[in-house]
Formats: structure tokens, C-alpha cells, sequence
């Protein structure tokens, strides 16, 4: 899917398996954003893997701004029992720094949750980090509610493994 967004010159798209050099660029820009480049691990070879593989797992779309790409976002399929409907969560959305503030996030945004009302979803969910208030206080424009009563937890690694294993 193809959306031409309103902002003169600007273009979203699906990725494309020749789009994983430019996500990974993304990817590693984010996690410089969030001081978080040591986590990174993600190579070209997993991101072909998962996102264009056999069992897919997640979806990226990439905004174009005069041809270049300038932001993108990659989500997945999550479900809520209580609504008994399938739900998206957007586990990345990202503006170069230099493109941002000309509404590129937004048409990302907007982009997941058309489709997420194309799919029939019953919910559209993401985290934020608690220092970046820029985007918290950009969420908070477009409607989101934080869920402040609920706590996320992770296992990853070595603990990941072992509980596999347990």
C-alpha cells in the first residue's frame, strides 16, 4: 500500500526486502536518539529474515520525502482478549532529525491506523520512553492516553533462555 500523505511531496509506502539497508539505517538512528546503541543487534540478514522471510513478523512502511527517505515505521499484529480483535503496535516510528516537524511523523502514525481500521483492529498501542517528551507530548496531541497504571516487562538474553528452558 502506497499512501500519498498531504504534505506536498511526501510519500509513504510498504518496505520492500530491498529496503532493509535503509531500516537498518533507521533503526541505528533511533537507538542513537535513545542512547541505546549498544543494544542494537539487528543485521541485514535478520531483518530480511523476519520482516520478508517465510514467517514474517512485523511490517514497515517508509515516508519519502522528494524521493528520499526521510522517517519510517514498523509494527505488528498484537491481540486484546477483552475485545476479542486483533490490535497493532507500533514498535518504531522515526523522523531524521533534520525532516522533523513537517507533519512526516504524524503520516506515519496516520498510515498504521488506517490500516489498523482497514484490518478491523480494535486498538492501536506503543511506548514511549518517559524522558522523550517531545513525542509523549506529541501523542498526547494526536489523543493517545498513556496507561500509566500498567507496568511493561521484558525478558531477553541469557533470561529469555533460561526461562525457555526452565
Amino acid at each position: 500500500m502506497t499512501i500519498s500523505a498531504t504534505i506536498p511531496g511526501f510519500v509513504i509506502r510498504a518496505a520492500a526486502e530491498s529496503d532493509v539497508p535503509v531500516i537498518l539505517s533507521f533503526i541505528k538512528k533511533l537507538a542513537a536518539y535513545e542512547k541505546l546503541t549498544h543494544e542494537v543487534v539487528a543485521t541485514e540478514t535478520l531483518l530480511r529474515e523476519t520482516l520478508f522471510g517465510s514467517l514474517r513478523t512485523a511490517e514497515v512502511a517508509i515516508g519519502y520525502c522528494e524521493g528520499k527517505p526521510v522517517g519510517f515505521v514498523l509494527f505488528f499484529h498484537n491481540y486484546s482478549t477483552f475485545l476479542g480483535r486483533p490490535g497493532l503496535y507500533i514498535e518504531d516510528l522515526f523522523v531524521d532529525q533534520a525532516h522533523r516537524r513537517r507533519g512526516f511523523g504524524r503520516a506515519l502514525l496516520l498510515y498504521v491506523a488506517q490500516l489498523a481500521k482497514e484490518r478491523r483492529c480494535g486498538r492501536l498501542e506503543w511506548s514511549v520512553l518517559d524522558w522523550n517528551e517531545p513525542a509523549v507530548n506529541f501523542y498526547r496531541k494526536l489523543g493517545a492516553v498513556a496507561m500509566n497504571e500498567w507496568t511493561v516487562f521484558r525478558v531477553t538474553g541469557a533470561s529469555l533462555t533460561n526461562l525457555a528452558e526452565a
